[in-house]
């Protein structure tokens, strides 16, 4: 007897303590609250008609996954080895069956086919937007029987170890760590980098795009909220890459207009030794905001050639073009250095030696064996 009252008394404590441990979980899950679904809840509405296109692949893929997964479970009960199944060992074919086996994959594979071909076209990030939102074409104002498009912003990036750098061409400033925009003003991202390869991610906005050196990639895109949105490298980078995030910000015009006028009188200078300095790697960088830009400093940074003492990228792919710059050019190759560890903080690579002629043992003083002359 006693020993039916302790075992009683065991399984009420073990009861006890399966519903406190559950209890104790409980209250995690209030941490929850403060997750935001920001890719299934964007205020752009690139980002939203991407949701749009991530909910409807996932809802024609579950019309497979569900049925299959109740059907497991179905047969698992329906067969079980105490059931009394009937068993038919001579059945091998159900032309019903097939039907339904075979044409609702394919159908399916079709619909989200078409879904992906008219979603990689109409949503490509080089691609002008041709509405603002929903309902809302990008049409500004009409003059006649003509419909006026709304000019995009233009808004050129340029990824840094590890802070971003944004420049407003038309705007004549450049701003670090935050981006501004109006509402329901169309946006043309231009965006390069100054070392390595990074990704600009703004959830909120649209899609990940890549930076690269050298290169440069766009992104077209609108907010449709106000708001302030979080902005990150979505490629690792090194040592500062979980500290290269920025703020994007969604304001009316008038506040966009007042954020450019504070940028212009508050601003630093940012010519082409001021960025030279500001391409060090360094983390953590507060916001910070820039005035009279040259015009031509994107381009230069697109080109690896903020130092005028380096020949750009784009003159150097025009000679190669016309056949390269042959031996009168030699000279302009041996006076080109790559000085990029220089700039970022890092010590001059040495010279390297390498051949600048083939030359006959008797053209190069008279040395007997000699067959090329190495230069410095």
């Amino acid at each position: 007897m006693d020993l039916e009252n302790v075992s009683s008394r065991n399984g009420e404590a073990s009861t006890l303590l399966r519903i406190f441990r559950i209890i104790a979980v409980l209250p995690l899950f209030a941490l929850l609250g403060g997750c935001q679904w920001v890719l299934l809840a964007p205020s752009g509405d690139v980002a939203l008609q991407q949701r749009n296109l991530l909910l409807a692949s996932t809802a024609l893929m579950l019309l497979i996954i569900i049925p299959v997964m109740a059907l497991t479970i179905f047969f698992a009960w329906r067969y079980r080895a105490s059931a009394k199944a009937v068993y038919d060992p001579d059945w091998n074919h159900s032309l019903p069956l097939e039907v339904v086996i075979w044409s609702v994959p394919l159908l399916i594979i079709v619909v989200i086919g078409a879904m992906t071909w008219m979603g990689t076209h109409l949503l490509d990030p080089y691609r002008p937007l041709n509405r603002i939102a929903a309902g809302k074409p990008i049409v500004e104002a009409r003059a006649g029987s003509a419909a006026v498009r709304k000019q995009p912003l233009v808004i050129q990036v340029v990824a840094l170890d590890w802070k971003w750098l944004f420049l407003y061409p038309a705007q004549g400033i450049a701003s670090l760590n935050e981006v501004v925009a109006p509402v329901d003003q169309p946006i043309e991202f231009r965006i390069t980098s100054s070392a390595v390869m990074n990704s600009l991610f703004i959830p909120a906005l649209a899609g990940q795009i890549y930076a690269m050196p050298g290169m440069q990639t766009k992104l077209n895109a609108v907010i449709n909220h106000p708001g302030e949105f979080e902005g990150f490298s979505a490629n690792y980078s090194g040592a500062g890459f979980s500290d290269m995030r920025f703020r994007f910000r969604g304001v009316d015009d008038k506040a966009f207009g007042d954020w450019v006028q504070s940028a212009i009188r508050n601003g630093s200078t940012l010519g082409r030794e001021e960025y030279l300095v500001l391409e060090r790697p360094s983390e953590r960088e507060p916001v910070r905001y820039f005035r009279d830009i040259p015009p031509d400093l994107f381009t230069a940074i697109l080109n690896m050639c903020v130092d005028r003492a380096k020949m750009c990228t784009r003159d150097m792919m025009a000679m190669d073009a016309k056949g390269g710059g042959g031996k009168e050019g030699i000279h302009t190759v041996a006076a080109l250095e790559y000085d990029k560890s220089v700039r970022r903080g890092g010590q001059p690579l040495p010279p390297r030696p390498f051949v600048m002629a083939i030359c006959r043992p008797t053209d190069v003083y008279g040395a007997a064996g000699v067959t090329a002359r190495a230069v410095n």
